[in-house]
């Protein structure tokens, strides 16, 4: 034990203090005898512009990873990490929160076989924001569509399991961890180090996850809401599309099977006030955040 970790250890003692850690890659987790192992891909991409549709990624940060079906993290077994040269020029505001410039990126491409190797024994692909990162994925590299996703933004109930925020900086600081966020990798050890942690149930972050992506949700849009309305649909959870991706152009909500009957008398009483005839989807791991979802 050195001489300051010593001291970060009497100061937490005292009740007084919190003490941040800097994040360490740590390539073995648990060990767990008897059991299968399974391959996890985390992804991470960063990007020119938040536009799923017409921005380009610039990093494609990844980190390959054992696990056990309950959710122990095993292992961080191989990392990848590269750039990639956009055809449009990265804008100062890109540069200043990731820290990429156009030196870093010039004449970078990524391989498409080296990034369909990588995942090709994946059971599944983890993102804190899997709704943005997979579609870039999908439509820059092969083999992303064909795999199972998970999303440990919105599929944790953070505030239930007793964080204060979801953000990534937020989760990390909060088990007693900080790190130099937005860039690929980094962000990917972080979001592994969150999965590997014990919740008060007694089950990691991952097997919290793994139950989660194992059901199947169905997505609501709801179509021709009152504009007057929108504030109070994004404050219980629908989210905005603007068509881009989908046949509709409207906030939409995924929900479990056991809350879609209520989720369909609140939008009748508390938004149109009518029974409306919304368009609806069964999705699942393979299908929820997919550009054709």
């Amino acid at each position: 034990m050195t001489d300051l970790e010593a001291m970060a250890q009497a100061l937490e003692a005292t009740g007084d203090y919190r003490i941040l850690r800097r994040l360490k890659p740590n390539p073995t987790f648990n060990v767990v005898s008897g059991t299968n192992r399974l391959t996890g891909i985390i992804v991470d991409v960063e990007t020119t512009g938040t536009d799923t549709a017409g921005d380009e990624v610039i990093e494609l940060g990844m980190i390959r990873f054992g696990f056990t079906p309950a959710g122990d993290v095993l292992d961080a077994e191989y990392v990848f990490s590269a750039f990639r040269q956009p055809l449009l020029p990265i804008s100062e505001e890109i540069t200043r929160i990731t820290g990429i410039t156009e030196e870093m990126v010039a004449g970078c491409a990524i391989d498409e076989a080296d990034v369909t190797t990588f995942i090709s024994e994946a059971k599944i692909v983890i993102a804190h924001n899997a709704g943005f990162d997979r579609k870039f994925c999908e439509r820059q590299w092969r083999g992303f569509d064909a795999l199972p996703w998970a999303c440990s933004l919105t599929e944790i109930d953070w505030k239930a399991e007793g964080f204060d925020g979801q953000k990534l900086g937020q989760l990390l600081a909060q088990i007693g961890l900080f790190h130099d966020g937005h860039r690929a990798v980094e962000d990917c050890y972080a979001l592994l180090a969150v999965l590997n942690h014990r919740l008060e149930s007694s089950e990691t972050v991952l097997g919290k996850l793994l139950q989660s992506a194992r059901q199947s949700t169905i997505r609501i849009w709801a179509t021709g809401a009152p504009f007057e309305k929108k504030d109070v649909l994004k404050a219980r959870g629908y989210r905005w599309s603007d068509g881009t991706d989908t046949d509709h152009k409207a906030w939409w909500i995924d929900v479990r099977d056991d809350a879609y009957a209520a989720e369909m008398t609140y939008l009748e009483t508390e938004i149109y006030g009518w029974s409306p005839n919304l368009p609806t989807r069964r999705l699942n791991a393979y299908s929820r955040y997919s550009v054709r979802a």
